[in-house]
């Protein structure tokens, strides 16, 4: 009997594909990312960026600060395990900015490769959806009027 295509060891998760999760108080890199999830078997990478921009809700935005409770970064490996549950993930990485930023900073940097661009891009839109609305990273903004406001979860 000829091996199917998912019979293939590149079809499937790696054994261990969590290759970077950190919160920190320094610029973020887009390219450290992208090639935490380079892999020889991943047919498809899909990669999000956050970025601060200069409005919300109708006003503009200064500049902001985030913060986090010390459970952050467990709660962004439990959240990653939940993708790499998900879906056949040969490798992620997620790198969230915490501390004073201004507009064009990079708030948050994710990456998903899996053996197909389908499964990327899904993988990648859980991880990052996921962690916006479950990881305890609060955005307080400051907006051009003066007034301020606190968001919780990034």
């Amino acid at each position: 009997m000829a091996p199917t295509q998912q019979d293939h060891p590149g079809e499937q998760a790696a054994q261990d594909p969590i290759k970077l999760l950190a919160i920190r108080d320094t610029p973020l890199s887009v390219d450290e990312v992208f090639q935490a999830v380079g892999d020889d078997a991943a047919g498809g990478t899909a990669l999000f960026v956050g970025t601060v921009r200069n409005h919300d809700g109708g006003a503009d935005v200064d500049k902001l600060g985030y913060s986090c409770h010390p459970s952050a970064e467990a709660e962004m490996r439990r959240i990653a395990e939940k993708v790499v549950a998900e879906y056949p993930v040969r490798a992620l990485a997620a790198v969230h900015r915490i501390g004073d930023l201004t507009v064009g900073d990079l708030a948050v940097v994710v990456a998903v490769s899996c053996p197909h661009r389908g499964e990327a891009f899904d993988a990648c839109r859980m991880l990052i959806d996921d962690l916006k609305h479950e990881v305890p990273i609060w955005k307080h903004q400051t907006f051009s009027d003066g007034t301020e406001e606190w968001v919780g979860a990034c």
